[in-house]
């Protein structure tokens, strides 16, 4: 799969998000979990990469199957409430 530098960029970003689960990655873009490491790899300068696999390493909410909490959406529970400019027109 060929990806453009709007979607690499996309794939750091929700790789780079606690919540964002490898899965949601696989679903949305196709990428196994070995994949988006190596395009992470690529990607970021060095320092970044191994700052981002320590976070990484361990962590539950990276894996939809060592979650405990509610994984039938892959937003965040407030997003309905911010979403069309609600906040900005208080």
């Amino acid at each position: 799969m060929k990806l453009n530098q709007i979607d690499i960029d996309r794939i750091i970003e929700m790789a780079w998000e606690d919540r964002t689960t490898f899965e949601a990655i696989k679903f949305q873009f196709g990428l196994k979990e070995q994949q988006v490491i190596d395009l992470m790899r690529n990607q970021l300068k060095p320092k970044s990469f191994k700052l981002w696999r320590s976070r990484v390493q361990g962590r539950n909410t990276k894996h939809e199957k060592l979650r405990s909490f509610d994984t039938s959406r892959f937003k965040c529970s407030r997003q309905k409430s911010i979403s069309n400019n609600k906040i900005s027109k208080r």
